[in-house]
C-alpha cells in the first residue's frame, strides 16, 4: 500500500477540503483491512467485554493500526476508539475529534456473513464532517465529506485516484419506501414506527452498511431505536449527509456528536435519504 501521506508531514485539517479529509480517513480504514481479514480467515478469537458484548482479535488489531496512522498524520487531534474506551481509557474530545469503530458488526463477523465494516469519522462542532466505511469482504468503500463516493476496493489495494471515485446520491423518496432494518436488533419501537410508513419492501443489513445503502439510493429509511454509540454511527452518518440525506434524533434535530454527559451514547434516530420524507413522516 502507498504511504498514507506521501509528503511525510502532518495533514493540515484547517486547509483541507472535506472530500480530501474523507479520502484520508478512507486510507486509514482500508489500511486495517488485511489484519481484519487475516483473523476472519481463521479463528475469530472471540472474548467478552465488561458489558458482555463480543470483541475479536480483529477489533483490536484494526484499532491499533488506525490509531497509529491517526497519531502520525493527525497529531494532536483527540481520538475516541471503541476498544480503548471499553478498556477504560478516559473519553477526551475537543471541538474536533476522530471516532473509530474498528469492526462495526462484530456479530456479522462472528457468523461469517461478511456484513461488517471498518469505520472512521472526523467530528467538528458536534457533526460528522467526513467519514469512511470499508466493508472488506464486500470489497466496497464508501466515503464522504462535501460529496459522497463509493469504490470497489479489494483488501490490500490502495485507494484509487479520484476518477475512480463514483459519486453517489440519496434518492427522492418514492410513494412507497424501501426500509432497512438491523439484522441483529429488532424491537417493538421499530415495528411501531414502520407501521406508520408506506413500506414497499423491508430488507435486513448489518453494521453501517445501512447508512451507505440509503446514501446510494438503494433504500429510503433506516430507523434505530435500540442503543448505539457515537462511533457506531458517525462514519455512516457522514457518508449519508454527504449524499444529501439526514440522520435525525427523537426531537427531529440532526444527530449530535460529542455527548460527553451521555458517555457518547446515542438516543434513538432515523436515517433518511430524502429530507422531505423525514419532514413528512418523522
Amino acid at each position: 500500500m502507498q504511504p498514507l501521506h506521501p509528503e511525510g508531514r502532518p495533514f493540515d485539517l484547517d486547509r483541507a477540503a472535506p472530500d480530501a479529509v474523507a479520502a484520508l480517513l478512507a486510507e486509514f480504514a482500508i489500511a486495517a483491512g488485511p489484519a481484519v481479514m487475516e483473523v476472519y480467515a481463521g479463528a475469530a478469537g472471540v472474548s467478552a467485554k465488561a458489558d458482555g458484548s463480543p470483541v475479536t482479535l480483529a477489533d483490536e488489531r484494526a484499532e491499533a493500526i488506525i490509531c497509529r496512522h491517526l497519531a502520525e498524520v493527525l497529531p494532536g487531534i483527540p481520538v475516541v476508539a471503541e476498544e480503548m474506551t471499553a478498556a477504560g481509557r478516559r473519553i477526551s474530545i475537543g471541538r474536533r475529534f476522530v471516532l473509530v469503530d474498528p469492526l462495526d458488526g462484530t456479530k456479522e463477523f462472528i457468523t461469517r456473513n461478511g456484513e461488517f465494516t471498518i469505520n472512521v469519522a472526523l467530528i467538528q462542532a458536534g457533526r460528522p464532517i467526513a467519514g469512511a466505511v470499508y466493508a472488506p469482504v464486500l470489497a466496497r468503500l464508501w466515503f464522504g465529506g462535501d460529496h459522497a463516493f463509493v469504490c470497489d476496493l479489494p483488501v490490500g489495494a490502495a485507494l484509487p485516484a479520484p476518477p475512480a471515485w463514483r459519486p453517489i446520491r440519496a434518492r427522492a423518496a418514492p410513494e412507497s419506501l424501501v426500509v432497512l432494518a438491523s439484522r441483529s436488533h429488532a424491537d417493538a419501537a421499530t415495528e411501531a414506527f414502520l407501521a406508520r410508513l408506506p413500506v414497499a419492501d423491508r430488507r435486513a443489513a448489518g453494521s453501517s452498511l445501512k447508512f451507505c445503502l440509503v446514501a446510494e439510493g438503494l433504500a429510503d429509511v433506516y430507523p434505530r431505536f435500540g442503543p448505539t454509540m457515537e462511533w457506531d454511527t458517525a462514519a455512516g452518518d457522514a457518508v449519508l449527509r454527504a449524499a444529501g440525506g439526514v440522520v435525525l434524533d427523537s426531537s427531529g434535530a440532526p444527530l449530535a456528536y460529542g455527548k460527553i454527559g451521555a458517555d457518547l451514547r446515542n438516543g434513538s434516530f432515523v436515517a433518511w435519504g430524502d429530507p422531505a420524507a423525514a419532514a413528512r413522516f418523522q
